[in-house]
Formats: C-alpha cells, sequence, structure tokens
C-alpha cells in the first residue's frame, strides 16, 4: 500500500485520499465491535480510541506520525524484523507497563508524547545510541513473554522482581534457584528460567555490567592485563601470589576482587531518559533564591570553576560530580569484621530535591577488604581517574532524549565528601596526630592530653571575630588569650608544592624488628600526594574535600548526652579528663582529690532529672 501521503501537506489532494484508504483498512481489519480504532494522532498517542469521523477530524487539524508507516495496531502485519520489534515497542509502551522506563532508559529508545513518534525507529537507527538495537529487539522478544497463559506477569517482570527481593532479604543463588524452580514446577511456567545464572543473563542486557579487576592481597596494585594470553601470576611490589590459596577449585579465583563500573555508559543513561534529561539542565535553568543557598552551584567554589574553566561552564549539559565514600559491614553483624568500601558518584546538575536521593547515586565501584584501606585507596581508584581525565580531555558524544540530538559533553570531579577518617584516606592528610585539622594546615596550636591519652584541638577561638568576648576569655577555656588571626586559605597549588616531593609506598607490607614486632615508622603529616591531583583541574579547585556533617552532628550529640546524663561508659567526664584538667592548670573546682574521687559537675544531671529527661522523650505530643 502506497503511504507517501503520510509526508504530504494536509491540505493536498494526496493526503485526503491517502487518509481515506487508511481509514478504510483500518476499519476493516482493526476495529473493534463498536466501530471504534485506536487513534494515531499526536494528541491521542495510540491510547484513545474514536469513530471514523473523530479519527479522521483528529488527522486533518494535526499530522499524521511520520514513522507509523507499518500499521501494526489497525491489523497491517510486520513483515520485516525491524518492524517486528517497533511494533513490540509500541505495544509495550501504549500499555504503560512500569518496567517500560527502565527499558526504554537502557537502550535509548522512546516513544515521543506530543507526535506519537518513536524517536529511535527512523530517524535516528544510524546514531551511535542505537548500535543497540539488536539487543533491544532480543530483549524485548524475550522478556516480553508470558509466564503462561492467563498470566499478568511477564518473563521480565517477574525477575527483576524476585531480584530486588533477592536483594533486599539477601537470599544467595543458591536459594533463588530453588525457588525458581518450585515455582516452575508449581504453576507450569515454561517460560520461567530454571538457574538463576539464566535469569542474570537477561537483566545483563539492560547493560548494568561491571568490570572484575583482580588486586594485590596487600593492596599494592591493580592486575590489569592488557594482553590475556600473558597474565601476571604475582605482584610486582610485594611479590604476592594473585590467586587464593586457600581455595583449592580448578579455575582459579583471585585473592581480591575489585568490582568497577565503568562511568561513560551510566552518564550516556542521564541523558537517554527524557524526563532526566531535562532535570540534568536545572541547574543552569532553574530559579534560586535570593541571598540563600539551595544547591551547590549558588556557592563559591561552583561560581569560581565556571570562572576558571570558562569553556566547560557554557556548556550546561557538562556534568559536575562529587565523590562519596565510606565503609561499611555488609552483612548486618557487628560480630564480622569484613566491610567494604563503595564510592558513589553524585550528579550534581540535577535539581537539590532529585540529587542527594540515592536513587540518582551512581555507583563508581566496590572495593572489598576486611580493614580501612588507607592510603592504599588510590591503587583503587586508578580507573575513576583515567575515566575521569578522558572525559575532561576528549568527552564523548551523548544522546539528548529531550531534544533528540547529539551533543558533545565533557564531566568533572569538582569535590569529594566524607567522614574525618575517610578526608585522611582521600586527601592524604593525617588526621591522627596534633595537626588533624586540614583547614589550619601546618598553622596550628597542638596540645595532648597526657592521661586522656588523645590530641585536643584548643585553637577554635581563632575563627571567631576579633572583637569576640571569647578571645579574652581565660577562665572558660585553656587559661590563656587567643590573639592569633584565621588560618590561611592554602590554593590547590600550595598543597601540591608540599606534596611533590613526597615519596609513597603503597601496600600493607609492614617491616618486623628483631622480635618479630612491628616496628613504627615515623609520622608523616601528608602520607601521600592524592591520586585526584592527576586531574588537570583539580589543583584550581577552591573545595576540595568536604566533611560531612551527619557524622559530626551524630558524634557531638551523643557526646553531650552521654556527658549529661552522666554515662561512665560513654561519658567524656572521667578520672582521666579531671586529671588533664589540673595538669594544664584550669577549673580548679574539678580536680580530683588525692583519692582519685570528685565532685559531680553543675553540668551533670541527678537521678530524678534523668527521669523527667526519658520521660519527656516518651510522652506523645498532641495531634493537630
Amino acid at each position: 500500500m502506497d503511504k507517501s501521503w503520510i509526508a504530504k501537506p494536509r491540505n493536498s489532494n494526496e493526503y485526503i485520499v491517502g487518509l481515506k484508504n487508511f481509514l478504510d483498512f483500518a476499519f476493516q481489519h482493526g476495529a473493534i465491535e463498536n466501530s471504534k480504532i485506536i487513534c494515531p494522532c499526536p494528541s491521542c498517542g495510540f491510547h484513545k480510541w474514536h469513530a471514523r469521523k473523530d479519527v479522521r477530524d483528529h488527522l486533518l487539524y494535526k499530522p499524521f506520525p511520520k514513522n507509523y508507516v507499518v500499521w501494526n495496531f489497525h491489523g497491517e502485519k510486520e513483515v520485516t524484523e525491524f518492524s517486528t520489534s517497533a511494533h513490540v515497542m509500541r505495544e509495550t509502551l501504549a500499555t504503560e507497563h512500569p518496567l517500560d522506563n527502565m527499558v526504554n532508559d537502557a537502550f535509548g529508545i522512546h516513544m515521543d508524547q506530543e507526535s506519537g513518534e518513536d524517536s529511535g525507529t527512523e530517524d535516528f537507527v544510524n546514531d551511535e545510541p542505537r548500535e543497540n538495537r539488536r539487543d533491544f529487539d532480543e530483549f524485548i522478544k524475550e522478556g516480553n513473554q508470558k509466564l503462561q497463559e492467563g498470566s499478568d506477569f511477564t518473563k521480565l517482570e517477574f525477575i527483576v522482581k524476585l531480584y530486588h527481593i533477592k536483594v533486599l532479604c539477601g537470599l544467595s543463588d543458591k536459594a533463588i534457584t530453588m525457588i525458581l524452580e518450585l515455582v516452575k514446577d508449581a504453576f507450569s511456567c515454561v517460560n520461567l528460567p530454571t538457574t538463576f545464572d539464566q535469569a542474570k543473563k537477561l537483566i545483563r542486557k539492560l547493560s548494568l555490567d561491571y568490570v572484575k579487576i583482580d588486586a594485590c592481597p596487600n593492596d599494592c596494585m591493580l592486575f590489569e592485563d592488557e594482553d590475556p594470553n600473558n597474565i601476571q601470576q604475582t605482584c610486582s611490589h610485594c611479590g604476592a601470589s594473585r590467586w587464593n590459596s586457600k581455595k583449592k577449585k580448578k579455575k582459579k579465583q583471585a585473592a581480591k576482587v575489585l568490582r568497577y563500573f565503568p562511568l561513560k555508559p551510566r552518564l550516556q543513561r542521564l541523558f537517554m531518559c527524557r524526563k532526566t534529561a531535562e532535570h540534568m539542565l536545572w541547574h543552569a535553568t532553574g530559579k534560586g533564591e535570593n541571598d540563600k543557598m539551595v544547591h551547590p552551584r549558588d556557592g563559591e567554589a561552583w561560581k569560581t570553576f565556571d570562572l576558571t574553566h570558562r569553556e566547560f561552564g557554557l556548556q550546561p549539559r557538562n556534568v559536575r560530580l562529587g565523590l562519596v565514600s565510606d565503609g561499611f559491614n555488609p552483612y548486618r553483624s557487628m560480630s564480622s569484621t569484613h566491610s567494604i568500601w563503595p564510592i558513589f558518584l553524585i550528579p550534581y546538575n540535577l535539581p537539590p530535591w532529585m540529587c542527594m536521593k540515592h536513587t540518582s547515586f551512581i555507583l563508581s565501584m566496590v572495593i572489598p577488604g576486611k580493614h580501612s584501606l588507607g592510603n592504599n585507596i588510590d591503587i583503587y581508584l586508578k580507573p575513576l581517574v583515567r575515566e575521569l581525565k578522558e572525559l575532561w580531555d576528549e568527552g564523548m558524544e551523548i544522546y539528548d532524549a529531550s531534544e533528540h540530538k547529539m551533543f558533545k559533553i565533557h564531566a568533572a570531579l569538582i569535590w569529594t565528601v566524607s567522614d574525618f577518617p575517610g578526608l585522611s584516606m582521600l586527601s592524604g592528610w593525617n588526621t591522627y596526630t596534633g595537626l588533624a585539622c586540614p583547614t589550619c594546615n601546618f598553622d596550628a596550636k597542638p596540645c595532648y592530653l597526657n592521661h586522656s591519652k588523645k590530641w585536643c584541638y584548643i585553637g577554635h577561638r581563632r575563627f571567631l571575630g576579633r572583637q569576640h568576648r571569647f578571645r579574652l576569655s581565660r577562665v572558660r577555656f585553656d587559661g590563656h588569650t587567643e590573639e592569633r588571626d584565621l588560618p590561611a586559605k592554602l590554593s590547590g597549588s600550595e598543597i601540591l608544592a608540599q606534596v611533590e616531593n613526597l615519596d609513597v609506598t603503597f601496600g600493607k607490607k609492614e617491616k618486623l624488628n628483631k622480635k618479630g614486632k612491628r616496628g613504627r615508622q615515623a609520622t608523616m603529616q601528608w602520607r601521600k600526594r592524592s591520586i585526584f591531583f592527576e586531574l588537570p583541574y583539580w589543583k584550581t579547585n577552591l573545595l576540595r574535600h568536604n566533611l560531612d556533617f551527619m557524622h559530626i552532628e551524630k558524634n557531638v550529640c551523643d557526646n553531650i548526652l552521654y556527658t549529661l546524663l552522666n554515662e561512665k561508659s560513654k561519658a567524656k567526664d572521667n578520672l582521666n579528663v579531671r586529671k588533664d584538667l589540673q595538669d594544664m592548670g584550669i577549673r580548679r573546682d574539678l580536680w580530683p582529690d588525692d583519692n582519685g574521687k570528685y565532685h559531680l559537675a553543675l553540668y551533670s544531671l541527678t537521678r530524678d532529672a534523668k527521669k523527667q529527661s526519658v520521660m519527656c522523650y516518651q510522652t506523645k505530643l498532641p495531634q493537630f
């Protein structure tokens, strides 16, 4: 059937005659009992059913979808493999299945709601985002199979939901395989996979893969073998074996494996979804509040970065990222010492109500290990830093689903976010000495408490105004006045100059003395030159490392409450603290006597006051 009339003007005779032939064909092959067909006009978008007169009026006032050349919704059968996939895709979109967005975002295929056209069926079939068309065809064909006749669940929907339950409940692969076998035998589900490995093959087509990189068990290096025929067996630095000798299996298993999730395809996916692509421009188009910082774009560091790198700041699609890391126990058991260190990236292009949600975080890598990585985290950050350098220098082509165009974007890491120990790992500044404050740098006043066995930071009054009364107070603090000015803000170039000649060897190899014990190493304030200085723009960043306020807030609040309640095991007021006050010669009323006894501090609550404070939290407030 001639369909060239679709591209003709709507007031031409060819368009009117072609529209009449389309209606005749549709009502003969695709009409339902009440003589209605699904309307393909841009307003209805293949979702509404109308009579012949209404459909004709709609298609005279608005254009017929140009890419709708195989009339699958109106009785025409598919004639090619390509049209089959397009038909399946349109049927999937028309039913508004909950998993449609996930599938379409993974493959970059969308239905234009305004024009009713499939933006990925014709105009962009030869572009880079459409290279995975064959994967999409296979995925849609296999994923939309019904579990059995009369079932509302498709194969893809069932597997994804089962996988979600596995993650939330911590089920093993063997348990999922047993569940699949039970469901298939009980309900005769022909299309259901019998093993979890078969189920994972379908999920892998969503492009959620990661790369396994073997690592030295002592964190000395990564085994990134370029030649598969020449695999390195031992570490080049410490000589440790690459393989796990405890597990004797036919196939060798690496002693330590880094799971790395490539960044480029995940950034491309942010623009493949139309809604997300629009939100990625919010930092440049969204309205802010005067004199209020509601988003990092309102801060001085963001503005300075755009002024320093003008070409980067002129393209609103360029991605600004923040790096977050912390260790946690994956087994939810305090008795287990095993921990892992995930690395997350936060896309700050998104609005504030989206960028800090866990659904917007980009998992970059998962680093295994029982103990803190310390300096050695730089070994595992090498693949990420290498990819960030490529995104800054070369960039990459992305397809913006909101504008249906190809763009070249770049990406930059603007800062990191971590707790105080994590700051030491990422920056290299030693936070376990008297010079732990990264802001003061070497211009600090350390004070070691001999009885409490810890460092104390008593130079915080220098951050107050010059006329503040606390600067002249002796009794309330350490017995001295504070005359120092604010510490100077060091630039990235100045920090780089401090660590330029630093020679650090990564790994856990430790020297033993004659008695077989670990030898003490000299305390270094700068423990390494951070790997982030390999990024061309890192030394010009105004703000390089941030402290997570949640950790600080929780620790300070806990210490105050335990001290007020006089909880002896966790309070900061004890005999050693009183002795330290005596050594410093301050707060004479709090000194202990010769027998080690001391009076309760005025801020400590009595037994009755403790009961009242606990009852206050238990009392229910009236509902308004």
